[in-house]
């Protein structure tokens, strides 16, 4: 009994997850693609849509007979939330089980490893939430940090933007009344991308710090030591600039969003204005950006073979330079044919929020 039990959750989880990534799908699409019989799938559909998980969302074109309804997740059935904690801002997103995001605040406010920091972000959260009707339909809180996490050790192992070293994260945890969970922010915007679309890809996170992150067969590969990704820390320039980190030459001094902006610019946003208003220094300053970029992908695409995904800060803004970007990927290999491997992030600013509060709706499927 308890392997049939199993295998039946395990159905609703493959149907809930479909429906999840496919927007609007019919019975007869899902039946096709995950090659369950017709009478399973109508079965444990209804249940779900008895018990308020799917819903109808419209009806598809007539092909001569009864038009097929249309059937998608149930947006409000419950919710997440994330944080993204950077070294002076926190940022706060409300997520449904849509992966649309409900609302959304950006605070001012400077990290501290001092306690009194867990409960001024326990404040800031509270009164986030306070206007959500129905708070018991909230699963949990993912929290964003830009570091190297040990999911076992309950720790940020390290992290030269929060300038901490083997910190604990029990505290931030004991500070909410909800399940938490800790993520990296490159691997947090890597989960906030579709999984099922990219199986096997590469995030470069493009923020004040240059952070990656790649899936392979659908799954965060996190290395040996929790470690895989740091692509900012290739060397680029041998002898270059000096990088945050202490070395020269980091691909991060060169290609994070720092580089652009560089103490001239407040933030990358004037800093794109100037481009399009075509100040000559800005153009140059791109020029020279792109052209290590360029270097960095074809490095990334040399090594792993996969499809490069360009998020982050800079991510957002590069789909409406992808032409000029994608020739100078070119002249730096030689065996690719074309640039289609290169992708533009979904989510511009939002991303490593929405990842990391993604975690609890993929938790909540495996044992509905």
């Amino acid at each position: 009994m308890a392997g049939k039990a199993e295998k039946k959750s395990n159905t609703r989880s493959r149907i809930i997850s479909y429906v999840m990534n496919n927007q609007n799908t019919s019975k007869v699409e899902i039946s096709k693609n995950l090659n369950i019989s017709m009478p399973t799938v109508l079965s444990n559909v209804n249940e779900l849509m008895e018990s308020g998980v799917l819903v109808e969302t419209g009806e598809y074109a007539s092909t001569g007979g009864r038009k097929a309804k249309s059937i998608g997740i149930n947006p409000s059935y419950r919710y997440a939330m994330g944080i993204v904690i950077t070294a002076n801002h926190v940022g706060m997103t409300l997520v449904n089980m849509r992966s649309e995001i409900e609302k959304t605040d950006r605070v001012r406010m400077k990290f501290s490893p001092e306690t009194s920091y867990c409960g001024e972000l326990s404040i800031l959260v509270k009164k986030f939430l306070e206007d959500m009707e129905e708070p018991e339909k909230l699963l949990g809180i993912g929290i964003s940090i830009p570091g190297i996490i040990s999911q076992e050790q309950h720790l940020v192992v390290k992290s030269h933007a929060l300038k901490i070293e083997n910190y604990s994260l029990s505290f931030l945890e004991q500070s909410f009344s909800c399940p938490v969970y800790f993520e990296n922010d490159a691997n947090a915007a890597m989960m906030a991308e579709d999984i099922h679309q990219y199986k096997n890809a590469i995030y470069l996170s493009l923020n004040n710090t240059l952070g990656g992150a790649f899936c392979i067969d659908g799954k965060l590969f996190s290395g040996q030591n929790q470690k895989a990704g740091e692509f900012g820390h290739m060397i680029l320039v041998p002898g270059g600039r000096k990088c945050y980190c202490g070395k020269k030459g980091c691909a991060d001094a060169y290609c994070a969003a720092s580089a652009l902006t560089d103490g001239k610019y407040e933030s990358l946003e004037l800093f794109m204005e100037a481009l399009s208003e075509g100040n000559t220094k800005a153009q140059k300053k791109w020029a020279a950006y792109l052209d290590n970029l360029a270097i960095l992908i074809s490095n990334l695409r040399m090594a792993y073979d996969m499809d490069i995904i360009l998020g982050g800060e800079v991510g957002g803004y590069l789909a409406d330079h992808m032409l000029a970007l994608g020739e100078k990927v070119m002249e730096y290999n030689g065996f690719d044919r074309d640039i289609r491997y290169l992708k533009n992030c979904t989510y511009r600013k939002e991303s490593s929020a929405l990842g990391a509060a993604k975690h609890f709706f993929s938790e909540f499927i495996k044992n509905i």
